[in-house]
């Protein structure tokens, strides 16, 4: 047995509450379990019990021994002198509150159905699992897994709006900044994300509307900023880039990421940093007050158009700056798009909607069922166990669901968890 099973045990009364019992011989009713407490104090806030016809109003605590209650010293702590009742697993001691009064005890173990602790060592079995219901998660009802798939979606918001918040306290609350930064991230992908974050916060964001009317320096500001124009290469567009970079650099005192931190290594061509920040220049050369543009659009194909942005002429003879290839259009693929609005656009609209309290869940909903499934790893094994992603509303719950349940082991906390662990 373990506490946190306890919690969960008592939280959900998941036990015989008929006859219930004090180890003092007191019959006890629950009128309300209370609320449960995450800060420092009883486990249990404001809890409701009846003790032999009284009824009490104040804290619970939970231990797995009763001797715990002296383990952990709250006989000298005011925090626990409202406790109404000590619920414990194992009841080998008994406790006096400061008046030297007993404290009532509920021995649990005697209440809880076998089934329920079968059930909790299948869920925890030592058996090394990828998550630990693979072998009955698709045994829970869909109107259970719904309600869990929708909550965790927009828990996946909450927790990038937490980080998009960061993000806008750094550029004082501007919006168009905030969006130019996570954006810069985004076309990073996964192996430059930080150098493209770092590279976008390398500057005052004043400092690209300044340039964004010329593409040139727009591409030179980036490049530059990036750390990719420090080499001698002999082709006329990377000396203008240098050239410009050079007196921006000056004009503006600006101090380039190192020029280590951008990667070409492992990456296909298309996703080469000179493809994307070239790309990324071109967006904000088509759009200067992109952040405007978006938060008004509320079809996906007004996205798609916005985005249906391709490098300049020359990447569409290039990958890299001193060796040409085959002609070809480099445009943000569909793919990719879905991406950047997956990740970035309809998290910050959220936000941005939220703070101005006009938030509509249902078009986000909408918004997001439209795209297209994402394909990794944890997606094709929640595929395997028969857990089938349709767009990418419920890949993105799923990607929440391993990451902050599956891994960390809250199966506790987890709707499917809870599910499985009732008797």
């Amino acid at each position: 047995m373990k506490e946190n099973l306890l919690h969960f045990i008592w939280k959900l009364k998941l036990f015989s509450v008929n006859n219930l019992c004090s180890t003092l011989g007191e019959k006890i009713q629950i009128i309300s379990v209370g609320a449960e407490n995450f800060n420092s104090g009883p486990d249990f806030l404001n809890s409701k019990i009846e003790i032999n016809g009284q009824l009490w109003a104040g804290n619970v605590e939970i231990h797995l021994n009763s001797s715990d209650w002296y383990v952990h010293q709250h006989e000298i702590d005011e925090n626990y002198d409202s406790v109404i009742l000590h619920v414990v697993w194992n009841h080998d001691i008994d406790v006096f509150g400061k008046n030297n009064n007993p404290i009532s005890t509920l021995e649990l173990k005697e209440f809880v159905s076998v089934e329920l602790l079968d059930n909790y060592k299948q869920l925890f079995n030592k058996k090394k699992h990828w998550i630990n219901c693979e072998n009955s998660i698709n045994t829970i009802d869909s109107f259970t897994l719904k309600n869990w798939i929708e909550r965790l979606y927009f828990e996946r918001l909450e927790q990038k709006a937490n980080y998009f918040q960061e993000v806008l306290n750094t550029t004082n609350n501007n919006w168009e900044a905030t969006l130019f930064v996570l954006l810069a991230k985004n076309f990073g992908l996964k192996i430059n994300a930080d150098a493209f974050l770092n590279t976008a916060l390398s500057f005052d964001f004043s400092i690209l509307r300044k340039v964004a009317h010329n593409q040139y320096q727009l591409e030179a500001l980036l490049f530059g900023q990036a750390g990719l124009l420090g080499k001698n290469i002999e082709n006329e567009y990377f000396n203008q880039l240098q050239s410009d970079y050079n007196y921006l650099k000056v004009k503006f005192k600006l101090v380039s990421i190192s020029k280590n931190e951008i990667q070409f290594f492992r990456l296909r061509p298309n996703n080469f940093p000179t493809i994307r920040l070239s790309q990324f220049a071109s967006l904000y050369y088509k759009f200067q007050n992109l952040f405007s543009e978006i938060i008004e659009i509320e079809r996906l194909v007004d996205f798609y158009a916005v985005f249906n942005v391709s490098t300049s002429h020359f990447w569409e003879t290039h990958y890299t700056f001193n060796k040409e290839s085959k002609k070809c259009t480099k445009k943000l693929t569909k793919s990719f798009i879905d991406l950047l609005l997956i990740n970035t656009i309809i998290p910050l609209k959220f936000m941005y909607l939220k703070s101005l309290g006009s938030i509509d869940y249902t078009s986000v909903i909408s918004l997001i069922e439209q795209l297209e499934p994402e394909k990794n790893t944890i997606i094709y094994k929640f595929n395997e166990l028969k857990i089938q992603s349709n767009n990418a509303f419920e890949t993105q719950a799923l990607l929440q669901l391993k990451n902050e349940y599956c891994s960390k082991q809250l199966c506790l906390q987890c709707a499917i968890g809870k599910e499985l662990l009732k008797p």
